[in-house]
Order: C-alpha cells, then sequence, then structure tokens
C-alpha cells in the first residue's frame, strides 16, 4: 500500500462550552481527505507552544481554511477592523505560508486561508463586501439561517490561461459567497485566477521558490458531495502533494 500525502490543516482558537479549543470544522477536513486523497493531520494555532519551522518538515501541504475570525489589521499596516479576532492564528497561518514556500511545498487556502496568504504576501484587504456602493453583496443578510447564508452566490469569471481555467475549461463558476472581507491589494507575485461580477478577486495563484499555491475566497468544502466543481478544487489540492500540479 502507498502512503498517502499528509496534508496539515489549520485549526483555530474556539471557545466550547467553557473551555478553549483548537477547532476546525469537519468539512474542510473531510472534503480534502475524501477529494484530494490525503490523509490529514490538523495543525493547532499555539504560537506560545510551536512553531511553523518544526511542524512543516513533517508536512506535505498546508490547507488555510475559513473561520468567524478576521485577519487582524496590524498584520496588513491598517488600523480598527471589526472581529472576532484570533491572533494566534494569524501567528501560526503567516509563519505557515513563509515556511511552506521555504521549503517548496503546497500551500491552498479557503476564504480566510485565501485572506491570510495574500496577506502573508505583503497584500492588504478590504472589509466591505457586504455593503460597499461599489461591490455586489459577498454576504447574505445577517438574520438568515446558517444554510441559506451558504447558499448565496454569485458567478465568477475566470481568467484565461490560468489554472484554473485549464482545470475546469470553461469560462466561470457559480459560487457561494459568506465572506466580510475581501483582497484590497493584491499580494507580491500573485496572479489573480478569477474575479466576481464587481472586479473583486476571488480566486488567486502562484509558484513562489516552485512552491504550487491556490487559494479561493469562496467554499469548496460546503456540499462538496452534490457539487463537482468544488471536488475540482481538492483534485487540485491532491495532485499539488503529489508533485503533479
Amino acid at each position: 500500500m502507498i502512503a498517502r500525502p499528509v496534508l496539515g490543516v489549520i485549526a483555530c482558537n474556539r471557545t466550547v462550552g467553557t473551555e478553549s479549543a483548537q477547532a476546525v470544522m469537519d468539512r474542510y477536513i473531510r472534503a480534502a481527505m475524501a477529494y484530494a486523497n490525503v490523509a490529514a493531520l490538523i495543525v493547532p494555532s499555539l504560537p506560545d507552544l510551536m512553531s511553523a519551522a518544526e511542524v512543516v518538515p513533517r508536512l506535505d501541504g498546508i490547507l488555510l481554511t475559513g473561520s468567524p475570525s478576521n485577519v487582524a489589521t496590524r498584520r496588513y499596516n491598517q488600523d480598527g477592523g471589526e472581529g472576532p479576532f484570533d491572533d494566534a492564528r494569524d501567528e501560526i497561518a503567516l509563519s505557515m505560508v513563509a515556511r511552506m514556500i521555504d521549503a517548496q511545498k503546497p500551500v491552498f487556502g479557503i476564504c480566510r486561508g485565501f485572506q491570510e496568504i495574500n496577506v502573508a504576501l505583503g497584500g492588504t484587504l478590504r472589509r466591505d463586501t457586504s455593503a460597499s456602493d461599489d461591490l455586489i453583496r459577498h454576504h447574505a443578510p445577517d438574520d438568515v439561517s446558517f444554510d441559506a447564508m451558504f447558499s448565496h452566490r454569485h458567478p465568477v469569471e475566470i481568467v484565461a490561461g490560468g489554472l484554473l481555467e485549464a482545470a475546469y475549461s470553461k469560462a466561470s463558476l457559480n459560487v457561494n459567497s459568506v465572506h466580510y472581507q475581501g483582497i484590497g491589494q493584491l499580494g507580491e507575485g500573485l496572479s489573480v485566477e478569477a474575479r466576481a461580477p464587481d472586479g473583486l478577486i476571488e480566486a488567486y495563484s502562484a509558484r513562489p521558490n516552485g512552491a504550487p499555491l491556490l487559494a479561493v475566497q469562496w467554499h469548496p468544502e460546503w456540499g462538496t458531495e452534490n457539487d463537482p466543481d468544488s471536488q475540482t478544487y481538492f483534485h487540485l489540492l491532491g495532485k499539488a502533494l503529489r508533485g503533479e500540479l
């Protein structure tokens, strides 16, 4: 039996009952393991007890997931911003991006992870994607149910000649949209892979230091079993961890 690649999946600091916990939603891990065909290990966001340098040699790739928390504005040299924040996750995520790139290993991101990678590479975020005159609404109204929140969708236009066009062989996708923040300034070396109708960047790729990097603003882990387009994202993840991307 050939051993499968090992994917690190970052955890958030959450409160369960009255206790602190390292947590990641099952849907991220299950989608990655099923459709990328990988084994997975949860990477705790505890920078006071662990460094990225200790973990990276043990992994074949990293997936930075979505989260209820936002990247702290000081991480991209801005002030203000609305929480919740998770400074410990910021520290581990941004250092994991740098260390994985140094090690020439794949870095994939979803939603918050998409934003983290951009910040790690010198980019900025905008924090008005649900209430801006120049953007479509990128998040459902706050009073809808959890399932209805993920039913909020819009098209994205795939950029010609990119990694996603080669994978999907079509000009656009219809994706879910569950984010209050988005890309402001694109990080160094990143190439746009898809845009929303208002021009907001929805996906990017790169190969810094030879490390395959792909991130999307939407949530391909939601309802993956019923969505071939979402399965394709995780197929790309599996190829990257096997050196085929």
